[in-house]
């Protein structure tokens, strides 16, 4: 395959949240052939970006599980279809592609931020309420350096070694990158906030109070207002406002800010579909949406009776997988198989003892795009 062609596949599902990552396994389940795009830098969606370790308690046969852990068994079922994940990829734009003379042509294009394009012939909307991007840093110019000197996910470790940090924010990421940071190896760690007061639990602030009493983190109180930069065109520093209206340069090599994330419904507003205060209209047969071939499962979608549960965000997965499969397969009839008596299925998860002889479902013939 040359240089930066199409990733060409049955379908793709935009969304690594809980329910985008059951709607893989079921597409998988299926045989339909899938890719999983997000726009965060790993999987989980809101259940890892926002409360990793708070517990959710309405789950099937799961009295407790918190967020983390609900992502690590998902990642861990859907392991066996060996589902790829593109992550830290907005999909920037979607088009639908003249109708091909073989039914098995791709029907849309998706092109990501990062420069992945995909050809598909189903797409499932998994976004929850929206991709979560991180909250810029609201200094004028500053997008300049981002992706070298500006980092609003985690760079590599080898890249602070010897360096000036600022890590900018008073969220619970900001701390513990801070702290994280403090024990590595960065020539001088400071932690810029409006105010000495941060969004985080007890322990993580005692944590984060006495390796700023310890002076392994500095605590720099105030705004910036401006980015300062070097002849050559480097970020130098922030000009910083303080509380009783001075003005100081803080010098850096590296800024990360941890400003928190935001939802944006972004791109997808802008693909024609039926929408409805921000959410996109759906039928319930098989959550598709007013234009064929696109679907849209979980907390993004919306018809009557609707309700923002990751459980019925697991049945509408698996209703659009189905719904999905009869469409790429009109001949064929797409039979209800059951994981506890199906070698196929059994198969496909590599279970040990699929190759017995068990009442199964009938073996389809033609995987993939």
């Amino acid at each position: 395959m040359r240089d930066n062609a199409p990733l060409r596949t049955d379908a793709v599902v935009i969304g690594a949240g809980p329910v985008g990552l059951f709607q893989a396994f079921q597409l998988g389940l299926q045989e339909v052939g899938v890719h999983v795009v997000d726009g965060l830098p790993y999987a989980g969606g809101q259940c890892a970006a926002l409360y990793p370790d708070k517990y959710i308690y309405d789950l099937p046969g799961l009295p407790r599980c918190s967020g983390e852990e609900l992502t690590q068994r998902l990642l861990q079922q859907l392991a066996p279809l060996r589902v790829p994940l593109h992550l830290g990829q907005v999909v920037s734009a979607l088009e639908r592609l003249p109708a091909g003379a073989d039914a098995r042509s791709p029907r849309f294009r998706l092109q990501t931020d990062g420069g992945l394009t995909f050809e598909c012939r189903a797409v499932v909307i998994a976004a929850g309420v929206g991709a979560f991007l991180p909250r810029k840093a609201p200094v004028a110019g500053l997008e300049a350096w981002e992706g070298r000197q500006v980092h609003y996910h985690d760079p590599p470790p080898a890249q602070w070694v010897g360096q000036r940090v600022v890590v900018m924010g008073g969220t619970e990421a900001a701390a513990r990158l801070a702290l994280t940071l403090a024990q590595g190896n960065a020539a001088h760690v400071t932690l810029l906030h409006r105010n000495d007061r941060f969004a985080i639990d007890a322990p993580l602030d005692e944590a984060l109070q006495s390796a700023i009493g310890a002076g392994s983190i500095h605590l720099c109180l105030g705004q910036p207002v401006g980015a300062i930069a070097t002849d050559d065109g480097r970020l130098e520093a922030l000009e910083i406002a303080t509380a009783d209206d001075r003005r100081l340069a803080l010098p850096l090599d590296l800024l990360l800010p941890r400003l928190g994330l935001h939802p944006r419904l972004g791109p997808i507003a802008e693909w024609g579909l039926a929408l409805e205060r921000k959410h996109v209209v759906v039928e319930t047969a098989g959550y598709q949406t007013s234009e064929p071939g696109i679907h849209a499962v979980g907390d993004i979608n919306t018809y009557p009776g609707k309700r923002k549960l990751i459980v019925c965000g697991f049945h509408e997965a698996t209703l659009a997988a189905f719904a999905i499969a009869q469409a790429l397969r009109p001949d064929e009839r797409i039979a209800l198989e059951y994981t506890t008596t199906s070698t196929r299925l059994q198969r496909l998860l590599g279970v040990a003892d699929a190759a017995g002889d068990q009442s199964s479902g009938t073996r389809r013939i033609g995987t993939g795009a």
